[in-house]
């Protein structure tokens, strides 16, 4: 089963049992004869060719958001804000949706939230100021539905008139 083999007296250290100790360990401690564990991330090599497309994409996105006029940008927030609401009712009811676009659409509403800061920035706003006008951005915000559920409400629409015709 399991076998153990001191290779020397220098590996292995004997503790007496003292007489009023507080600890619960009285007995042998074997130092490590072999080599630290290796994580099996250490054994992986990093993939060089697939982080750089990952990054190109990346540094794409951001061109062509930074492209775009900050109501562009507000627009498709509030667009993208809506359809992670549609993707959480989704999983909330279990239908079928891809749980990989939960991360995609914040980490793009996140990159559109940084382009929007960074022309902040470049016209002086501080960051109380910042947060007072995203205050008043968000009330002003009109509520639609979001792109995939027009989808949906037409799709059903188109249905219902088959059925009945």
């Amino acid at each position: 089963m399991l076998s153990l083999s001191v290779a020397s007296p220098s590996t292995a250290t004997f503790y007496p049992k003292p007489a009023l100790s507080k600890t619960s360990f009285h007995g042998v401690r074997i130092a490590q004869l072999c080599p630290a564990r290796i994580t099996p991330c250490a054994l992986r090599k990093p993939s060089s060719a697939s982080s750089v497309v990952m990054m190109a994409k990346r540094e794409e996105e951001m061109k062509e958001i930074r492209a775009k006029t900050t109501e562009e940008i507000n627009d498709e927030i509030v667009e993208l804000k809506g359809e992670l609401l549609m993707l959480r009712l989704q999983k909330a009811t279990r239908n079928e949706f891809k749980s990989s676009e939960f991360r995609r659409m914040h980490k793009r509403v996140a990159r559109m939230f940084t382009v929007r800061r960074e022309r902040e920035l470049e016209e002086g706003i501080n960051k109380r100021l910042s947060r007072k006008l995203d205050r008043q951005w968000k009330k002003s915000i009109v509520y639609r539905p979001p792109p995939s559920l027009k989808k949906l409400r037409e799709e059903e629409a188109a249905a219902e008139a088959k059925e009945s015709a």
